[in-house]
C-alpha cells in the first residue's frame, strides 16, 4: 500500500525536509551524470550530510510512499551503506509498485554489490524478462547484475545469456526493444558511474 504525502503529516515533513528541497528528487537519476562540478559537489555535501542524518524509521516511512519519496530514500540507503535495507529494496524492485524508481535501487544493490545483491537481482529480472510486454527496469537491472559480476568474478548473469535465454528472448520480443543492438554494456557503464557517485558522496567528510 502506498502513503501519500498530502494524507500524511508524518510523510509530508520527510518530503519537505528530505526530498523536495532544490527538486532533490529529479535530480537522484542519470542526470546527476551531467551536473556542472560546482553544482555537484554542492549537491553531494548536501547528500551526504542528509544521509547521515536521517534514521531507519524515517527511511522506511519514505519507502511506504510515492516514487519521489522512494528513490530518495534508496539513494540515502546507498550514500549511507545502510544494508540493513537490502532486502526491503530487493522486495520494493521485484513489486515494481510504482515508476521512476527502479534505477535507484539497482544503484542501491549494485553500490552494496555483494553476491546477495546479485540474487535479488536475479529474482527479479527471472520474472520481468518474461515480460516482454512490460517496460519497466530490466535494462537496467541487468546492468547492475553484469556490473556485480564483473567486480566479484562472477557468473550470476550467465543463466539469462545466450542466444536462446530469456535476455536474447526479451530484447526480440520486447516492442520497445525489437531491432536495437543489446543495451546491456551502456547500462553496465551507466551503473558503474553512479556507483563511483555513491561512493564519493559516501566517502565526502
Amino acid at each position: 500500500m502506498i502513503r501519500h504525502a498530502h494524507e500524511n503529516p508524518e510523510l509530508l515533513a520527510l518530503v519537505r525536509r528530505y526530498v523536495t528541497p532544490e527538486r532533490r528528487y529529479l535530480k537522484l537519476s542519470g542526470s546527476l551524470l551531467r551536473m556542472r562540478s560546482h553544482d555537484c559537489g554542492r549537491f553531494m555535501r548536501g547528500l551526504n550530510a542528509d544521509s547521515k542524518v536521517i534514521t531507519d524509521g524515517e527511511i522506511t516511512t519514505l519507502l511506504e510512499g510515492g516514487w519521489r519519496e522512494r528513490r530518495t530514500a534508496a539513494w540515502l540507503v546507498a550514500v549511507s551503506r545502510r544494508t540493513e535495507f537490502r532486502e526491503r529494496l530487493g522486495e520494493l524492485l521485484l513489486a515494481s509498485e510504482v515508476c521512476c524508481v527502479g534505477l535507484a535501487y539497482c544503484v542501491a544493490l549494485a553500490s552494496f554489490g555483494t553476491p546477495r545483491d546479485s540474487e535479488l537481482l536475479v529474482a527479479y529480472l527471472d520474472r520481468y524478462l518474461r515480460r516482454p510486454d512490460l517496460a519497466y527496469d530490466q535494462t537496467v537491472a541487468m546492468g547492475a547484475l553484469l556490473y556485480i559480476d564483473l567486480n566479484l568474478q562472477g557468473d550470476a548473469a550467465a543463466r539469462f545469456l545466450g542466444p536462446d535465454a530469456l535476455w536474447q528472448q526479451w530484447l526480440r520480443e520486447a516492442p520497445h526493444t525489437r531491432d536495437t543492438t543489446d543495451p546491456s554494456p551502456s547500462f553496465v557503464s551507466l551503473v558503474r558511474r553512479l556507483c563511483a557517485f555513491v561512493d564519493e558522496c559516501a566517502d565526502m567528510s
